[in-house]
Parts: C-alpha cells; sequence; structure tokens
C-alpha cells in the first residue's frame, strides 16, 4: 500500500460506510419529497434526524484535523471518509463535513478570536446554524481575487460594507445566520494586501438576497446559492479576522484542506456511477445481447476504473503532502487534484448516464445532478485554468 492509514481511520471509514449504506442511500427519495416547494430552504426532517443519530454514534464533525475540537485525523485519513460521503450529494452535512461551513470553521479555528469563537464557531460545531462565503462578484473575474470591488470601510468601531456578491453558497438556507466576506479595505496596498475577511451576521440591516441562482437548472435546496447585495452593511470592527489585509493569507489556509475534501467526494460519487453502471449493463439488453456484453460498454467500464483509481492515488499523495509538508508544499498537488478529480468525475458519469439511456437523464436516478455536481467543481474552489497555470509555472520553474 502506498499510503497508511490510521487504524482509527479505517474503523471510521467503515462505519461511516455502514451508514451511508444503511441509512443515507435509502432516504434519498424523502429527502428530495422533503425539499420540494415552499419548504425547499428549509433543513429537512430527515436531515435532522440522520444528524441526531450520525452525531450519537460519534460520526459528526470528522473534517478537523490537528484541533480539538473534531476527530484529530490527518487529511490523509480523512480523505477515505470524504469519499464514502461523496457517494450523496448531500451527504456531508450528516455528519457536519458539509462546505461552506468546513472551511468556515477551519478558518476560526486558525484565525479567529475567543469571542468569534464562542459566537460563531461553537454554534457551526454543533450543527445548529449555517453559514455562507462571501467570495465571488458578478461584475469582476473572481478567479483573480485581487479585482474584487466590495469595500469594507472602517468608520469610528465599526467597518461599513458595499457590495455585491453572487454564488454564496448556504445563504438561501432559513439557518445561514453568518457570512465570512472577502473585500478590499485598502486599494492603494500592495496588491495582495488590499483584501480583508470579516465575519458579516446574515441579519445585519442592508443584506439583501437578490435571488437564488440555478445551476444547470437544479437550485440545490436546502442550501443554495444566492445572489447578495450589501449596502452600507455595519458591524463591529471586532468582527475583523486576523487583521485588516490578511485576506489572501486566510485564503491560502482554508482552500489546502477543502479542495481534498471537494475531490474525494468527487471520487464517491464517481464509484457510486460505475457501480450503477455495471448493474445497468447487466439488466439491459440491446440487440440481442446484454449491454455488459457489447465490447465498447465493457472498455467504458474498464476506463472509468482507470481514471477514478489513478484521480484516488493523486488526491491522497497531495493530502498526504499536506500532512507532511503544509498547505503551501502542496500547492501544485492540490492544482493537479482539482483539475483531474472534477473532469474524471464528468467523464466517469457521462458514461454512466450513456449506458443508463433516456433513465440516466431523468430523476428516476441520481446520475443528472450528479454530473452536474462534477461541472460545478470546475469552476468552483478556482477554475480548471487557474491550476493548470499553477501547475505549468511550477514545471517551467525546474526547467529554469
Amino acid at each position: 500500500m502506498l499510503f497508511s492509514f490510521s487504524e482509527r481511520a479505517l474503523e471510521l471509514r467503515d462505519r461511516v460506510r455502514r451508514f451511508m449504506t444503511d441509512r443515507v442511500l435509502l432516504a434519498e427519495a424523502r429527502f428530495a419529497s422533503e425539499t420540494e416547494g415552499e419548504r425547499r430552504w428549509t433543513t429537512p426532517p430527515i436531515l435532522e434526524e440522520l444528524k441526531a443519530e450520525a452525531r450519537a454514534q460519534g460520526l459528526w464533525n470528522l473534517f478537523l484535523p490537528d484541533s480539538p475540537f473534531g476527530a484529530g485525523l490527518s487529511n490523509l485519513d480523512y480523505a477515505i471518509l470524504a469519499e464514502e460521503m461523496g457517494r450523496v450529494t448531500w451527504a456531508p452535512e450528516i455528519f457536519n463535513c458539509n462546505a461552506p461551513d468546513t472551511g468556515n470553521m477551519e478558518v476560526l479555528i486558525r484565525y479567529g478570536t475567543e469571542a468569534q469563537k464562542a459566537r460563531w464557531l461553537e454554534p457551526l460545531l454543533a450543527g445548529e446554524i449555517r453559514s455562507c462565503f462571501a467570495m465571488t462578484e458578478p461584475a469582476v473575474a473572481s478567479s483573480d481575487a485581487t479585482n474584487i470591488e466590495t469595500r469594507i470601510s472602517r468608520d469610528g468601531d465599526d467597518y461599513v460594507i458595499n457590495g455585491r456578491k453572487w454564488w454564496t453558497t448556504g445563504a438561501m438556507n432559513a439557518r445561514c445566520e453568518i457570512a465570512i466576506l472577502m473585500g478590499k479595505n485598502d486599494p492603494d496596498a500592495p496588491r495582495h494586501q488590499q483584501q480583508s475577511m470579516i465575519l458579516v451576521p446574515m441579519k445585519s440591516k442592508g443584506i439583501e438576497i437578490v435571488r437564488g441562482l440555478t445551476t444547470l437548472g437544479f437550485d440545490e435546496p436546502p442550501h443554495g446559492h444566492a445572489e447578495v447585495v450589501f449596502d452600507n452593511v455595519r458591524v463591529p470592527a471586532e468582527n475583523m479576522l486576523l487583521g485588516e489585509g490578511r485576506g489572501f493569507e486566510i485564503a491560502q489556509g482554508r482552500l489546502g484542506p477543502g479542495r481534498i475534501h471537494h475531490c474525494m467526494r468527487l471520487i464517491g460519487l464517481a464509484e457510486r456511477a460505475l457501480e450503477a453502471m455495471c448493474v445497468r449493463a447487466g439488466q439491459r439488453v440491446a440487440f440481442g445481447k446484454r449491454l455488459l456484453d457489447q465490447g465498447v460498454i465493457r472498455q467504458q467500464i474498464a476506463l472509468s476504473r482507470l481514471e477514478i483509481d489513478q484521480a484516488r492515488l493523486l488526491t491522497l499523495a497531495a493530502a498526504h503532502k499536506m500532512d507532511v509538508g503544509g498547505n503551501k508544499a502542496a500547492r501544485m498537488e492540490i492544482a493537479m487534484i482539482k483539475v483531474a478529480a472534477p473532469r474524471m468525475a464528468q467523464s466517469v458519469l457521462d458514461r454512466a448516464i450513456q449506458v443508463h439511456g433516456g433513465a440516466g437523464l431523468s430523476q428516476d436516478f441520481f446520475l443528472g445532478y450528479a454530473f452536474t455536481a462534477a461541472r460545478i467543481l470546475r469552476i468552483a474552489d478556482g477554475p480548471d485554468e487557474v491550476h493548470l497555470e499553477t501547475i505549468a509555472k511550477t514545471e517551467l520553474s525546474k526547467a529554469a
């Protein structure tokens, strides 16, 4: 074995796997029915039931490495748990391991004051509230975060925030109570010291949720993605995280582990798609032969296995390097998996949809939204082009 997982991680993986099989997969239809109509932005009862069960079984806040608040697993150990959770797109919340709350909790643990932790971290760790991360803006290319225009201006004992954000994941949910917002506080400072991150309670005066956004037609209840206007929103100065001009520093600490989580969840989703492809191929007959007896289908199954295992090994290698050397040391590996895993998942899911025929496009199977989830990750947390540039720079620096 190339990687050595702790006995505790392997035991937790088996428990998470059983919970997913015995409880979560069987609850998908109920979840869908409870996130329809007017109640779509409220937490569905089935989710609350499963959260209570998972917490009672000790399957809670497993994502936090090197922290007294979580399970204390390494990034490598947690990666194999994230793969199991990823088999159902909404399952991570059951274990309080859902984005963007995970990243926001890590920010508060690393950079928050004791008062900030007491006010916001504790209820997030308990799964009592949700949070959002307000960074991307519709008016600028936010893949270059130096473009961000939202202003954070000091006014006495307060900061005043003005700007428009979108793709603010989680903001549609009725329980979303706090945003971590990235904005510009000093346009005259050096390029990467102009930005800050600040805690903004979502009930603050001047916040308007303009609309929910769909992703290829899906609005993704119960968390959703929102376009949000901040109009002279006033928050106390003590809500600033770490200090003015340190937004990029916080972002680098926040994004590394989250990208490992995203990629491993996609690997779990792709594994489930491959399993579904094999089952369907054994059930359907075309032109006098089962699909699994058709050479082209067998090749698609084989290619899917190759691609999934390649992506898994690459992602585990990135997690291991992060554990050994930190986020900065694993920068290229993180960029590599962020390109490789979503593209792999898209390919496998596309094949699975094709094998399912028209049914694969319908709500009768998980494949349609799963394909969308993989496509989202080619843009979210940095588009492919940004990560490819990081990889290219590293390789060219070696040659130089």
